[in-house]
């Protein structure tokens, strides 16, 4: 059985799908540590109702993003962690975790990649004016949002939409196929895959 850690930072909506999903079944692996950037986000009592063990630190509390790293790097090995999943996790993966787990960190992001990457994707993909959305899945790399793509869901925007009215049609497709694809990768073996390898 696969043990999975998932970073947050904020409400946790996306973390609820992937301990529903492994509850029903769908997703046929552990969530055995969450980790959170926030003291006061509410995914921790998310976490907390599933019983699923949390670890709560600001890098404030350390001496650099190095020794926070380490220190959260420590938590999910101790558990025998074997990927990594962000979901809504608004920090930028550094060298250490990224080397101790590298291909097994995966992130999704709410527009469909490489357009809108970094903060505020929706109301990029607004302003911007497209008709077309989405969320990405991806491997997570040195960059912002810019590591291999693994799985992408289109979501309209129509004319009158307001902003909500996306965001929650973005959600929505966050909470299937976040899931879905976690599944998918865990099933094919993907995690283990160096794609670095496959070029060489």
């Amino acid at each position: 059985m696969h043990r999975l850690a998932v970073f947050a930072s904020g409400n946790g909506s996306n973390f609820q799908a992937i301990a529903e999903a492994v509850q029903s079944g769908e997703l046929p692996a552990e969530v055995v540590l969450v980790v959170c950037d926030k003291k006061q986000a509410y995914v921790i009592d998310r976490a907390e109702s599933f019983g699923i063990e949390t670890f709560v630190a600001s890098p404030k509390d350390y001496g650099n993003k190095q020794a926070y790293e380490q220190a959260i790097l420590e938590q999910c090995q101790a558990r025998h962690v074997d990927m990594i999943i962000l979901a809504g996790y608004m920090r930028l993966i550094g060298p250490t975790l990224l080397t101790a787990y590298r291909n097994k960190i995966i992130n999704l992001h709410p527009s469909l990649l490489p357009s809108f990457p970094g903060l505020n994707a929706i109301e990029q993909a607004v302003q911007a004016g497209v008709k077309v959305t989405g969320v990405t899945v991806h491997y997570v790399d040195e960059g912002m949002d810019t590591g291999p793509i693994i799985a992408q869901e289109p979501v309209r925007i129509y004319d009158n939409d307001s902003l909500a009215d996306i965001e929650a049609r973005i959600h929505q497709a966050e909470h299937q196929l976040y899931p879905k694809t976690i599944a998918n990768l865990l099933e094919k073996g993907d995690i283990h895959h160096d794609k670095k390898a496959c070029i060489d």
